[in-house]
C-alpha cells in the first residue's frame, strides 16, 4: 500500500491538489510572490516579441517577391532587417529580467520553506523521529524545496510565455493564409493528444508513485549507508540490504514501465508530429495553389509558415515539461505539508508548576499509530521523588514507551503521566524539558568537539563544569586516549568512539544538566564489561545530583544487575504492569520477574569449554 493510501488519499485526490499546487507554493514566497506574477508577465511579453523576426521576415520577403527579379527596388527590407534585431534583443532582455524575478521569489520560498519545515520539526513531538526516518525528511526538507525552486524561477515563466507563443502562433495561423494555418495546427493537436495520454489518469497515478518511490530509495539508502561497515564485515553486497535493493528495484521498475510500455509510443508519435509539422503544409499547398490567382503572395505566405513552424516543437516541449514539473512540485509541495501537519507540542494557556518531582502513571494507554495491539495497556505506578523505580520485562513489552511518555516524546491516548502532580500535558513544554534528562540507547555525537557536545545538555555551561560532569561520568580514560583531549572533534581524522563510551558521554551530559528527574533506557545497553563498571559508577553519580540530594529516576534495563538495588521494580508484559516490588519480593512470588531472574543467572554462569562438550 503506497504512503498516499495509507494516508487514506485517492489519486482523485492527488489531482485536485496538484490544480493549487502553483498558490500553496507561493503561499511561501511571502511578499515576494509578486515577483512571480512579474516575471511571468515579462516572460509572456518576451515570447510575443519574438514573434516579432518572423513577421519582420515575412514582410522583407514579400517586398523582395514582389519586386523580383529588380532586388535592389525592395528598400524596406533592410529596415525590416532592423526592427527584427529589435525584437529579438527586446525579447531577450525581458526574458532575462523576468527571470531574475522569478529566481528571487523561487528562492525565497525555497528558504522560507526550509525554514518553516525545520522550525516546525523543533516544536514536534520527539517519537515522531522514531516512525519517520531521517532520510525521508531530509528528502521533503530539502530535496522537495529544490523540486519547487525549478518550477518558479524557470518553469513557471516557460509556462506563462508557453501560453503566450500558443496564443500568438493562433493568431499568426489565421493572420495570413486559414488553411496554411489549420495545416500548422494538425500536429498541435496530435502532440497535445499524446501529452494529455500520458500525463493524465495512469500517468499521473505513476508520477505520484514514482516520487513515493524516490522517497523510500533515499530514505533507505541513507539507512544502507549507515550499515556499510555491517554489510563489510560479513562480506556481503547491496542485496544483503533488502529494504535498500528492493527500493531500488521498484523505482527501476516504475520507470521502466512508464518510459518503454506507456510513453514509447505516444512520446514518438508526438515528436515526429511537431519535428516535421512543416510537413503537413505540403499537401495543403498542393491542394489550394492550382485555385490561386496570386501565386506569388501564396509563395510568401507558404515560406512563412514553413519558417514559422519550427517554433512549435519549442513551444510543445516547453508544455511537456511544465506539466511534468507542475507533477513533480505538486507532489513536493504536498510532502512539506504532511511535515508541517506533524502534530507539536504545544504550551497549554495557563501551564501548571508540579510541586515535587514525584512520577505517577495514572491508568495509561497508548498505541503507535498503524499499530493493532496497545503499547501500553491502563498502566499505573508510582516512581517517589527521590526513588529509583526500574522498568523490566520481555522485549517488546512497553518498556521504552512507557519512559519516552515521561518527556511527552508521546502522549497518551487514555490516562494521565504525572509529574509533581501535575500533567505533563498541563505543564509548559520548556519547564518540562528543564525538570527531565534522559539518556536513551540510540544516541548520537554531533560533528563537534567533546566539550562542545557535552555542554549541549546546558550551553551556559563554563569549561570546568563540563569537565567535572566529564570525571563524575567516569569518562577520565576516553579523554586521555584522544589526540586533543576535550577539545577532539568527534568523527574528525578518525576519532571514533566504542557504545559503550558514548554512553558515558550521554550520562556526563545528564550529570552536567542536573535535573531532578532521570529518565534512562538501557544505560548499558552498548556496554562491554568493563564500560558497564564505569557507567554503574557514572549512574549512581548522576542519581544523587550536584547538591547530593537523589533524583528520581525511572530506568529501563534488560540486565537484571543493573536493577537490582532500584526501590521498586515494575514487570511490563504485552504492555500491562504485571508484577511491582523490590527484587527480592519478586523473586519469592515466584511469577514472570522470577522466572527472568532465574534464566539471568544461568546465562551469567554459562560458558564455552574445552575439550569435546560444548557447554557447561
Amino acid at each position: 500500500m503506497s504512503e498516499t493510501q495509507r494516508a487514506g488519499t485517492t489519486p482523485a485526490d492527488a489531482r485536485s491538489r496538484q490544480s493549487g499546487a502553483v498558490g500553496r507554493l507561493l503561499a511561501f514566497a511571502g511578499s515576494r510572490r509578486a515577483l512571480t506574477y512579474l516575471g511571468c508577465v515579462l516572460s509572456a511579453i518576451s515570447m510575443l516579441l519574438g514573434f516579432g523576426p518572423y513577421v519582420c521576415i515575412w514582410f522583407a520577403a514579400r517586398d523582395l517577391i514582389a519586386v523580383a527579379p529588380n532586388w535592389a527596388a525592395a528598400a524596406n527590407s533592410a529596415v525590416y532587417g532592423w526592427w527584427a534585431l529589435a525584437f529579438a534583443v527586446g525579447s531577450i532582455a525581458l526574458y532575462f529580467a523576468g527571470l531574475m524575478c522569478t529566481h528571487l521569489a523561487a528562492f525565497r520560498c525555497a528558504s522560507n520553506m526550509r525554514k518553516r519545515t525545520i522550525e516546525h520539526l523543533m516544536h514536534t513531538s520527539l517519537g515522531y523521529f522514531d516512525t519517520h526516518a531521517s532520510g525521508a525528511l531530509r528528502r521533503v526538507v530539502d530535496g522537495c524545496a529544490a523540486e519547487t525552486e525549478g518550477l518558479l524561477a524557470h518553469k513557471l515563466p516557460d509556462t506563462a510565455g508557453s501560453v503566450a507563443m500558443i496564443a500568438g502562433m493562433l493568431a499568426l495561423f489565421f493572420l495570413f493564409d486559414w488553411r496554411l494555418g489549420v495545416a500548422c495546427l494538425v500536429p498541435v493537436a496530435i502532440s497535445l493528444a499524446c501529452m494529455f495520454y500520458m500525463m493524465g489518469g495512469r500517468g499521473m497515478d505513476f508520477m505520484m508513485r514514482y516520487m513515493e518511490s524516490l522517497v523510500k530509495m533515499n530514505k533507505t539508502g541513507t539507512e544502507y549507508v549507515r550499515g556499510i561497515p555491517v554489510v563489510k564485515v560479513f562480506q556481503q553486497t547491496v542485496h544483503s540490504f533488502r529494504a535498500f535493493h528492493d527500493a531500488i528495484e521498484e523505482f527501476t521498475r516504475l520507470a521502466q514501465d512508464y518510459a518503454v510500455t506507456w510513453c514509447q509510443t505516444p512520446q514518438s508519435l508526438s515528436l515526429t508530429a511537431i519535428s516535421a509539422a512543416a510537413v503537413f503544409l505540403v499537401p495543403v499547398a498542393v491542394l489550394v495553389a492550382p485555385g490561386e490567382t496570386d501565386i506569388a503572395h501564396f509563395a510568401t505566405n507558404f515560406a512563412f509558415y514553413a519558417i514559422f513552424s519550427a517554433v512549435i516543437p519549442t513551444a510543445m516541449t516547453r508544455v511537456m515539461f511544465m506539466s511534468e514539473a507542475f507533477q513533480s512540485a505538486a507532489d513536493a509541495v504536498s510532502r512539506v505539508e504532511e511535515v508541517l501537519a506533524a502534530p507539536v507540542i504545544d504550551a497549554p494557556a495557563t501551564p501548571r508548576i508540579p510541586h515535587d518531582n514525584a512520577v505517577v502513571f495514572e491508568d495509561v494507554s497508548f498505541a503507535y499509530e498503524g499499530a493493532d495491539a496497545p503499547a501500553l495497556d491502563h498502566v499505573s505506578f508510582t516512581v517517589p521523588a527521590g526513588s529509583t523505580v526500574a522498568l523490566v520485562g520481555p522485549s517488546g513489552g512497553g518498556k521504552t514507551t512507557a519512559a519516552s511518555l515521561v518527556p511527552r516524546f508521546w502522549d497518551a491516548d487514555a490516562g494521565r503521566v504525572l509529574v509533581g502532580g501535575v500533567d505533563v500535558r498541563a505543564m509548559d513544554p520548556s519547564e518540562l524539558m528543564e525538570r527531565v534528562a534522559f539518556v536513551f540507547q540510540a544516541n548520537r555525537l554531533f560533528s563537534q568537539s567533546i566539550l562542545d557536545n557535552v555542554r549541549a545538555a546546558r550551553p551556559g555551561a563554563s569549561r570546568e563544569e563540563v569537565m567535572a560532569a566529564l570525571s563524575a561520568a567516569q569518562c577520565d580514560d576516553i579523554l586521555a586516549k584522544l589526540p586533543d583531549g576535550v577539545d577532539t572533534v568527534y568523527g574528525a581524522e578518525g576519532v571514533h568512539l566504542s557504545g559503550g563510551e558514548v554512553q558515558r558521554l550521554m550520562l556526563a551530559r545528564a550529570i552536567l544538566k542536573d535535573a531532578p528527574i532521570v529518565v534512562l533506557d538501557e544505560a548499558t545497553a552498548f556496554a562491554d564489561p568493563e564500560n558497564e563498571v564505569k557507567i554503574q559508577a557514572a549512574f549512581k553519580r548522576l542519581a544523587r545530583g550536584r547538591d547530593g540530594a537523589p533524583r528520581t529516576v525511572l530506568m529501563v534495563a534488560h540486565r537484571l544487575s543493573t536493577v537490582r538495588g532500584a526501590d521498586k521494580i515494575v514487570v511490563l508484559d504485552r504492555g500491562r504492569a504485571v508484577e511491582q516490588g523490590t527484587h527480592d519480593a519478586l523473586v519469592a512470588a515466584g511469577g514472570l520477574y522470577a522466572r527472568m531472574w532465574a534464566d539471568y543467572e544461568q546465562a551469567v554462569t554459562w560458558k564455552i569449554s574445552s575439550g569435546e562438550g560444548s557447554e557447561a
